[in-house]
């Protein structure tokens, strides 16, 4: 199983839906956090999930899961997808984000949360960080395809959008 996690809007569906037309498995990871939810956080206006459980209970599956949790499961190998924040911010607008939202999802971006969390629970051979900011959905796939296959080796640390910090979305 490999997981595809990163910040929403950093093209995870986009590139699940491609490998999934090349024939992969896809489990999109959305779908499956329904029996764990707790309630809603009316601040972050996100769903407050019982993440342990969720990841404990996850079965194992063949091919690809996605979604910005995916690195919390059981993987072989992790991709994280990163965008610049500055991208990024014009991409969650155009999905209807609010400006707090889009703000807390780009410093995440910046300060890489999620890579972080992924470096707490995988060694940095199954890690791949992939900018996706200016490439295509179908380049990052090939990518991604490239990793599975052993054809290229983990990387990650490459990125530092830190200085988006100081001026913001």
């Amino acid at each position: 199983m490999v997981g595809i996690t990163g910040t929403p809007g950093t093209g995870k569906s986009s590139i699940g839906r491609i490998l999934s037309h090349r024939g992969y498995h896809v489990t999109e990871i959305g779908r499956t956090t329904a029996p764990y939810i707790l309630g809603k956080d009316e601040q972050r206006d996100s769903l407050v999930i019982d993440e342990e459980k969720w990841a404990c209970e996850f079965p194992a599956v063949e091919g690809f899961v996605i979604g910005h949790l995916a690195h919390l499961l059981a993987c072989d190998k992790v991709v994280v997808l990163r965008c610049d924040p500055g991208v990024l911010a014009v991409r969650l607008r155009h999905r209807g984000y609010g400006e707090e939202k889009v703000r807390e999802n780009c410093e995440a971006e910046a300060l890489d949360v999620i890579l972080i969390e992924t470096l707490e629970l995988f060694p940095g051979e199954k890690i791949l960080e992939l900018d996706t900011t200016n490439q295509s959905p179908d380049e990052s796939a090939d990518i991604i395809e490239q990793f599975v296959r052993g054809e290229i080796p983990g990387r990650y640390g490459g990125i530092d959008w830190t200085g988006y910090l100081e001026g913001g979305p």
